[in-house]
C-alpha cells in the first residue's frame, strides 16, 4: 500500500512538474540567443515504405541572425499525436556546430520508423 502511494505521488509530481533535470534524458528549449530555427509544415512529408513502415520526413534550415559567431546545440524532433501526446522522440546533431553571423544551415532528416499515429512534428533545441 504504501509503494502504490508513494507511486502515486511520483506520477502526479511528474504530471504537474514534468521531469527533473537531472535525469539522463535529452531536453528540448525553445529559445537559442541570436539562431533561428525555420522548420516550416510544408517542409514536412509522410511516405509510407514497402516494409509497412513510415518514412516521416523533416526540413527546415537554422540562421544565425546574430552579429557574433554562435555555437549550434543538437536539435530534438517530437512526433506527436491527434492528442498532442509525445510518441517519438530523437535527438539529431547538425552537421556545422559554429555558425557565423549571417550563416545559415540546412537540416534534412528522415524518420524511417515514425509511428503511425504521429500527425504534427516539433523541432527545438536539445540543452545539455
Amino acid at each position: 500500500m504504501g509503494f502504490a502511494l508513494i507511486s502515486l505521488g511520483a506520477v502526479g509530481a511528474v504530471a504537474v512538474f514534468g521531469l527533473p533535470e537531472w535525469l539522463p534524458l535529452p531536453h528540448a528549449s525553445t529559445s537559442q540567443p541570436d539562431l533561428k530555427l525555420s522548420f516550416p509544415p510544408e517542409k514536412r512529408e509522410r511516405r509510407p515504405l514497402p516494409n509497412g513502415n513510415d518514412l516521416f520526413i523533416i526540413a527546415g534550415t537554422i540562421t544565425n541572425v546574430g552579429q557574433e559567431r554562435r555555437a549550434v546545440p543538437g536539435l530534438i524532433i517530437t512526433l506527436r499525436d491527434s492528442r498532442n501526446r509525445a510518441v517519438y522522440t530523437r535527438a539529431i546533431a547538425p552537421a556545422k556546430s559554429v555558425l557565423s553571423p549571417g550563416e545559415s544551415q540546412t537540416i534534412n532528416t528522415a524518420l524511417v520508423d515514425a509511428p503511425k499515429a504521429a500527425v504534427v512534428a516539433e523541432v527545438q533545441w536539445k540543452q545539455h
